[in-house]
């Protein structure tokens, strides 16, 4: 017998929309957007050619529309893993739970989710207002602890070279790892560039900022940046990438990471028009994701 999901574990409101995200399972397209800045929603659906709906609760923007006859939303999930988790565990649920008897659909979708972000590079030859791609991201977060995750031997040898490599084994954080879709890779040659993304759980001390606290780590930084293994590197760090490739993985969707590089912490240098370099990395990846 299937038990339906608890009022108190799926929120349902009284004009049946999800909790958080305040849309309904109508209202959501197979290809989603993800943008971190709420104001970054209107900046992505003006490429639409048309919108057929918006929401708005809390930092939660969304809009749903088309390019052309393809249906496509754009959510803001506000900074950080946590945010991803109400974010992509709501959006699961308005693609793979039955509202009406609150159960587990059989057949299940698939959802194609890209980020669009902003990060700071790690490598000096990626320079200020390039475009990465994340084609694994290591979460230095505790988000992933807390579901049943499996890697690939690929993914395990990885982090524990990393691990070692940033002493981390040594320390009480506990990284993991995810890797992207490889389906959705393959759409981003050049000029984007290729490498690990380390997701931090914040912004100032978490990424080796020193404003007035001292770090914990003070190596980190230079740790990650001569971290090689195989053919990988890492090149950036930002919040998000980690907890949307582990709970893209473990529900079954396909997620790549697109970031606009703002800042460069090998030389120390920042985006003179950040604006504009994202709004560069939104309408080329407009134009991948449109044909896909």
């Amino acid at each position: 017998m299937v038990h339906p999901i608890g009022e108190s574990e799926l929120i349902i409101t009284a004009h049946g929309t999800i909790y958080h995200l305040d849309i309904a399972p109508e209202h959501l397209a197979p290809t989603v957007i993800f943008v971190g800045d709420p104001g970054r929603v209107k900046e992505v659906s003006k490429y639409f050619d048309r919108v057929t709906h918006t929401a708005h609760h809390r930092e939660f923007i969304t809009h749903t529309g088309y390019i052309g006859n393809k249906p496509i939303t754009v959510v803001s999930t506000g900074i950080g893993p946590d945010n991803i988790d109400i974010v992509f565990n709501e959006l699961d649920a308005l693609a793979n739970i039955d509202f009406k008897t609150r159960t587990i659909k059989d057949n299940k979708t698939a959802l194609s989710v890209f980020r669009l972000g902003t990060c700071g590079a790690l490598q000096a030859d990626i320079p200020i207002d390039s475009l990465i791609i994340s084609s694994h991201a290591i979460g230095l977060d505790n988000l992933m602890h807390y579901y049943k995750m499996h890697n690939t031997p690929d993914e395990s040898y990885i982090l524990h070279e990393f691990r070692h490599h940033t002493r981390l084994d040594m320390s009480h954080i506990i990284p993991y790892i995810s890797e992207s879709s490889i389906s959705l890779r393959k759409y981003f040659g050049p000029p984007y560039h290729h490498g690990i993304t380390v997701t931090c759980p914040g912004f100032y001390g978490p990424q080796g900022r020193t404003l007035r606290l001292p770090p914990a780590f003070p190596y980190l930084l230079d740790a990650m940046a001569t971290f090689k293994c195989h053919n990988h590197r890492i090149v950036n760090f930002e919040m998000e990438t980690s907890a949307i490739y582990g709970l893209g993985k473990l529900l079954g969707h396909k997620c790549i990471s697109i970031n606009s590089v703002v800042a460069n912490r090998a030389s120390k240098t920042f985006s003179k028009n950040h604006k504009l370099a994202v709004d560069h990395m939104i309408k080329g990846a407009l134009e991948i994701i449109a044909g896909i």
